[in-house]
């Protein structure tokens, strides 16, 4: 199981972060942040994707993420209705 682009962008956005925090804190602490910015970041993709397949069919709204039920965001649609543009 090799690296995929985007696990390389992350390893080199992390390795960034750390090395622009080092003329601030100590490194042993700005290893820290990154390690701890580097599995925050894998954990929420983690969770979204997840989220994503839970909702199978219609799919999820781009706007707050709610599952699609008869082709209207029941949190946006409601609150919102096209015709008041």
């Amino acid at each position: 199981m090799g690296f995929e682009k985007r696990e390389i962008l992350l390893i080199l956005g992390v390795l960034f972060l750390m090395l622009g925090l080092m003329p601030f804190l100590a490194p042993v602490y700005a290893i820290i942040i990154a390690v701890v910015a580097y599995f925050g970041i894998r954990v929420f993709v983690k969770k979204r994707k997840q989220q994503i397949q839970n909702a199978m069919g219609e799919g999820i709204c781009a706007v707050c993420g709610a599952k699609i039920s008869h082709g209207k965001c029941p949190n946006c649609d409601n609150t919102y209705d096209g015709s008041k543009i």
